[in-house]
């Protein structure tokens, strides 16, 4: 009796024991496992809008896919080599696990032992650090849990997606494009065991580097998948005889597109809270704007010579290009030679110069009835404000239009008329087009600026005036889906009204002569075309530049491009100024008008009058006078005269009196006035003034001439 209670004794403390182990393995099985693992890392792709993948962030080269889509032989692969008892373990195949202990402690180091499917996962999720003699434990611990919690459909979904595959790739999707440049759903037999056989070791069967191990290792695998009847032996035979069948997809480099989508990784960041790291490991699909033919086009010219003058090698350069419409960022340098990380010159502040007028001076100050585009403003050197304001080539007209002012591009005007319409005043419609500036000084309006302003801002700025005043908001992005392909953005920007849809037409008029005939007619465009240049001297070399821009746009694009150099010092300096943008945008748009044939002319919208062109008034008018009968005095005094070809201009008759002259008529568009009311007992002298009915300004008169009996 004593013997058998104590072997009873012993049952009970055994059982007692092993149920206390199977608990302990049951509850540690909990503590290894991390259940936010169990979401695998997926790689981020950014695409176009056709579909074409141009680049890819990832920590792991990751495509995940349902096991639905996986094909069954492929599934059948993979567990015929790797652990054909899946379908009937717990996740532990003891004997395997005994003999791998066995084997670690005969050899007193970590040696690999067979290991179920579920365990493979379990130490590639989150194991894949651990290097204890416990590991092969928290395998097994991982591995019931993982059974218990999750169905075997899942665990192979897991696995097949996570197991890596060679040349930086993961999981059977990503591996089967990369290899056979086709989806897993796409697989033939001998293919899907292939891919079978590179999961014990996928750089020692790799089938670049090692084809012939590798050809060996599929027909094994094929052989099993016969020997367990997952396949039968004709279909074994056949496709143990075909070849490995590779056709690589290697994603060729981009580097016309880093400046592009390092603008996407930034607006992702920004304004939807994705960091580098959380792309990296979500795997989202970004679709984005660009136009692939202009990105390039872009892309190739930047990387000429020609279009960057300056005192030595390395002038850099940054573009940016956005549908007017729908302010869609379609092309973007962030600079010569850039790669993806360095510094992008597209979202670095610079100063602006003159193209700052337009937006700062003109465009608010012609929100005013005061100022319109042939508004005469003072042309002279003044100080205002302990500012001198002075233009470039210090020659002055007194007085000048806007419409002239701008186009030739006239710095005194500006400041002149920025002082009169307020800083303040500015800086609100600055604000509409959400640009934020410091300064209060008169510099503002010729760009003079502490902090400078980005090519982006200053295309998202001229893009009010393209498109009837309405500012928006420019963007890289079009869609944005989550791994499930669930969309969870779409662009849909709003439009703020800025400017009126007139004085937006009006500047539109006066950028375009600007590009015609004044300072940005550098270069050659057949097309329709209006823009700014603007430069800032250098401030170590005299009558040298620092930086030179362009900003202008087509009736489909808006586009801003500036050059100079990173560091500004006396060895660093543009040996040109802003007539090279001008030229390398010209060249940009010639060559996409070759393949998106842009349009000729802008087309003025319905709501708006027409801007007048200029008037020019003659300068030496001659002036011829005779008698003739008729009239109320029997005599008529005949006036004709040289006139100008604009029938607009309005000629102004005078006679001289002592004192004031006195106006004894106007005609327009003619050359000759006749004089009714001749005094016939003294002579009368006569002159004619021509007049600008658009400045309201009399020109030069012309010679005197009398008419007497």
């Amino acid at each position: 009796m004593k013997r058998i209670k104590w072997l009873v004794l012993s049952f009970a403390v055994v059982a007692v024991l092993g149920l206390m182990g199977y608990a302990a393995v049951v509850f540690g099985g909990a503590l290894v496992v991390d259940e936010e693992e169990l979401t695998l890392d997926a790689t981020t792709t950014i695409e176009t809008t056709d579909g074409k993948v141009i680049g890819r962030v990832f920590d792991e080269n990751r495509i995940p896919v349902s096991i639905d889509k996986i094909p069954k032989h492929v599934q059948e692969a993979f567990v015929a080599i790797e652990d054909r008892r899946f379908y009937e373990h717990e996740g532990v195949d003891f004997r395997s696990v005994v003999r791998a202990v066995m084997e670690d402690i005969a050899a007193m180091a970590k040696v690999e032992g067979a290991s179920t499917i579920t365990m493979q996962l379990a130490k590639n999720l989150f194991l894949h650090n651990d290097k204890t003699w416990m590991r092969k434990t928290k395998e097994v611990m991982a591995a019931i849990h993982l059974e218990r919690e999750l169905s075997k459909k899942r665990i192979l979904e897991l696995y097949l997606n996570e197991i890596y595959f060679g040349q930086g790739v993961y999981g059977v999707e990503a591996a089967s494009r990369f290899y056979f440049s086709k989806s897993v759903n796409d697989l033939t037999i001998a293919e899907g065991a292939l891919l079978a056989g590179m999961a014990k070791g996928p750089n020692g069967y790799s089938p670049i580097d090692h084809p012939d191990k590798a050809l060996s290792r599929r027909n094994l695998v094929l052989q099993v998948m016969d020997d367990t009847g997952k396949i039968s032996t004709e279909q074994r035979k056949k496709a143990q005889n075909k070849s490995l069948g590779l056709d690589l997809r290697k994603d060729k480099p981009n580097p016309w597109a880093d400046g592009y989508i390092d603008l996407v990784l930034q607006e992702a960041r920004e304004k939807h809270d994705l960091s580098i790291d959380e792309l990296k490991q979500g795997g989202y699909r970004i679709i984005v704007n660009m136009d692939k033919e202009a990105q390039k086009i872009a892309h190739e010219l930047f990387t000429e010579d020609r279009f960057f003058p300056g005192s030595t090698k390395g002038v850099q350069g940054a573009f940016v290009m956005m549908e007017k419409a729908s302010g869609k960022i379609t092309a973007a340098i962030g600079g010569r030679g850039y790669q993806l990380g360095d510094l992008n010159h597209v979202t670095v502040k610079r100063q602006p110069g003159s193209v700052m007028k337009p937006i700062a001076v003109y465009g608010p100050a012609m929100m005013k009835k005061t100022y319109q585009p042939y508004s005469v403003i003072p042309d002279q050197k003044m100080e205002i404000n302990d500012y001198t304001a002075t233009n470039y080539d210090d020659q002055y007209a007194g007085a000048v239009t806007i419409y002239d002012a701008l186009v030739q591009s006239k710095n005194a005007p500006a400041v002149w008329l920025l002082d009169q319409i307020g800083i303040s005043y500015a800086k609100d419609y600055l604000q509409q087009m959400d640009i934020t500036i410091e300064d209060q000084g008169l510099a503002v309006a010729l760009g003079g600026l502490s902090k400078g302003l980005t090519p982006l801002q200053m295309a998202e700025s001229y893009r009010t005036f393209a498109s009837g005043g309405k500012a928006i908001e420019s963007t890289t992005i079009s869609k944005i889906y989550n791994r499930e392909q669930q969309t969870i953005f779409k662009a849909d920007p709003e439009e703020t009204q800025v400017f009126s849809p007139q004085l937006a037409w009006n500047m539109t008029e006066m950028l375009t002569e600007v590009v015609e005939t004044g300072t940005g007619s550098a270069g050659e465009y057949s097309k329709a075309l209006a823009g700014k240049t603007g430069s800032t001297e250098h401030p170590f070399v005299k009558g040298e530049y620092k930086d030179a821009w362009f900003v202008g746009y087509t009736p489909e694009y808006v586009s801003a491009l500036w050059m100079g150099y990173g560091t500004s010092d006396e060895n660093h300096y543009l040996t040109g100024g802003s007539e090279y943008p001008t030229r390398l945008t010209k060249e940009i748009l010639s060559e996409l008008n070759e393949t998106e044939n842009l349009a000729a002319s802008f087309t003025k919208p319905e709501q708006v009058e027409d801007l007048p062109e200029p008037i020019e008034l003659p300068n030496n008018i001659n002036l011829q006078s005779e008698l003739a009968f008729g009239g109320f005095s029997l005599f008529q005094g005949k006036l004709n005269w040289t006139g100008s070809s604009d029938n607009r201009v309005v000629y102004r008759i005078y006679r001289e009196e002592e004192g004031i002259d006195e106006r004894v008529g106007e005609v327009k568009g003619k050359s000759e006035y006749v004089i009714d009311n001749l005094n016939l007992f003294r002579s009368s002298a006569y002159y004619v003034v021509p007049y600008n009915p658009l400045t309201k300004i009399e020109g030069k008169k012309s010679n005197t001439v009398e008419i007497s009996l």
